[in-house]
C-alpha cells in the first residue's frame, strides 16, 4: 500500500504514512489496522476503487477526473463519495452512467456528439439536458422539414424552367443553385445513441434436481491486525429457475465466494455433475484480451452456425470491422457487452454475474435486467444497484453481513 501511494509523487516524500491515513479517513477506508504495508490486490474490487480515488485525492489536484468512480462501490461508498464531491470545491469532471450519482453534485454537462463528432457544452444537471436537447431537435427538426419543402421547390421550379429551353435555362440554374445553398442550411440532427436488442439467455437442457447447494462460505472480517477469514453455516439449495442475489458490503467476500463456486474451488459449495457454469466477472478476466471479438465469441459457440454467432453479436451492437478487432482494443462497455453476448451463445445452467451493469450504457440496463429476470435456469447475482436488482425476480437473498 505505501508503495502504491509513493508512486504518485515524483519526489519521495517523507510524510507519506500520515498523508496515507488522511486520505483513508476521505474514501471510508479508516480502521484497516497496518494497512500501509497490505498488498493492494488483496483488497476486493470495492475498495480498490476506494484507492484509486485516494490515489488522486492525495495528490491534491486542482483537477480531479473521475472514469466511473461508482463502479464496484457499494451503497455507502456511493453516499460517502458523493458527499466528498458535493463539498470538493475544486474543478472536478466526471464520467458516469448512473445519472442520480450525477445529478447530486454536478453543474454542467459535457456532451459529446458520436455523430457529429462535437462536444456541446450545457449547463444543469443530466436531467436539465435531457429537456434542452430534446427542445433542441424538436427546433432543428421542424426548421429541416421546412428546408426540405422549399428545396423541393426550386427543384421542381428548376425542371420546370430547364424544359423550355432558352433564357429559362440560367434561370433553371439558379434555382439549382439555390436548392443547393438551402441543402447547406440542413441541420445535422443527432443520431441517438442504439440500445442493445431484447435478448434472452438460454439455460442448459435437460438439467433436472439441486443444480448447486451451498452449505457453508467463508466471510472477511476487518478487525484490528488484519483481515480475518470466518466460516459461516448456510442452506442455500438452487434449483432451475432459482434466483439467488448475494448480498453485503465492500470486502466482505462476494467476489471472492463466487470466484470459488466458478472454478469449483468452494468447500462449502456443491455444483451438480454436467452443469455448464456461465460466468460474469466484474474485471472481464474470463475473456482473452489477446482474441478478436469473433474468436472469443467463437469459442463458447456449440453446434450453432456463423449466422446465428452474428445475429446474437448485433443484437449487442457488435458489428462489421468491430468483429475482427481484439478484445483488449475495446472499451471497458463494450467488453461488458461480448460477455453478454457469450452467455447467450454458451447456454448456462448456472449464471454467476458479478456486478454485470459496471460500465455498461444506461440505455442498455433495463434490456439486460429483462433477460435475467426471465432466464429460466439457477443464477447467483451481486449488484449494489438497486434499481437495476428491483426489475429481476429474486427468490432467496444471502446477506454475508448479516
Amino acid at each position: 500500500m505505501r508503495e502504491f501511494f509513493e508512486k504518485c509523487f515524483k519526489e519521495k516524500r517523507y510524510d507519506i504514512d500520515p498523508r496515507i491515513d488522511e486520505v483513508l479517513e476521505v474514501v471510508n477506508l479508516k480502521g484497516h489496522e497496518k494497512v500501509h504495508d497490505r498488498i493492494v490486490k488483496s483488497f476486493s474490487g470495492g475498495q480498490q476503487a476506494r484507492l484509486l480515488l485516494a490515489s488522486a485525492l492525495i495528490q491534491e489536484p486542482d483537477l480531479l477526473l473521475l472514469d466511473e468512480p461508482t463502479n464496484n462501490l457499494d451503497k455507502a461508498g456511493i453516499a460517502h463519495l458523493t458527499k466528498f464531491l458535493k463539498e470538493y470545491t475544486k474543478t472536478c469532471i466526471v464520467i458516469s452512467h448512473d445519472s442520480d450519482f450525477l445529478n447530486s453534485f454536478t453543474h454542467g454537462v459535457l456532451y459529446l456528439d458520436i455523430f457529429t463528432h462535437k462536444v456541446e457544452q450545457y449547463v444543469g444537471d443530466y436531467f436539465d439536458v435531457v429537456v434542452q436537447i430534446t427542445a433542441r431537435l424538436e427546433k432543428e427538426n421542424r426548421k429541416n422539414a421546412q428546408l426540405a419543402k422549399l428545396i423541393q421547390e426550386k427543384k421542381d421550379q428548376a425542371n420546370v424552367f430547364a424544359n423550355k429551353g432558352g433564357q429559362m435555362r440560367v434561370v433553371a440554374k439558379r434555382m439549382r443553385e439555390k436548392a443547393e445553398d438551402l441543402e447547406e442550411e440542413i441541420v445535422d440532427v443527432r443520431k441517438e445513441d442504439k440500445t442493445i436488442r431484447p435478448f434472452t439467455i438460454p439455460s442448459q437442457p435437460e438439467l433436472i434436481g439441486e443444480i448447486l447447494h451451498l452449505t457453508s462460505c467463508k466471510i472477511l472480517l476487518h478487525k484490528k491486525g488484519g483481515v480475518k477469514p470466518v466460516e459461516r453455516k448456510v442452506n442455500i439449495s438452487l434449483r432451475k429457475n432459482n434466483h439467488l442475489l448475494l448480498a453485503g458490503p465492500n470486502g466482505i467476500g462476494k467476489s471472492t465466494l463466487l470466484e470459488a463456486i466458478a472454478h469449483g474451488k468452494a468447500t462449502g459449495a456443491k455444483v451438480a455433475d454436467g452443469v455448464k457454469i456461465g460466468y460474469y466477472r466484474q474485471d472481464f478476466s474470463t475473456l482473452n484480451f489477446e482474441d478478436t471479438v469473433h474468436e472469443s465469441l467463437s469459442a463458447v459457440m456449440v453446434r450453432q452456425t456463423e449466422e446465428h454467432l452474428r445475429s446474437v453479436a448485433a443484437g449487442f451492437l457488435i458489428t462489421g470491422e468491430l468483429m475482427h478487432n481484439r478484445i483488449k482494443s475495446l472499451s471497458e462497455g463494450q467488453k461488458g457487452l461480448v460477455a453478454f453476448a457469450r452467455l447467450v451463445l454458451e447456454k448456462p445452467g448456472l449464471l454467476i454475474l458479478d456486478e454485470p451493469t459496471n460500465h455498461i450504457n444506461f440505455r442498455h440496463i433495463p434490456v439486460i435486467a429483462e433477460a435475467l429476470n426471465k432466464y429460466e435456469g439457477a443464477m447467483i447475482l451481486v449488484s449494489h444497484v438497486p434499481e437495476f436488482v428491483a426489475k429481476i425476480r429474486i427468490d432467496e437473498v444471502l446477506d454475508l453481513e448479516k
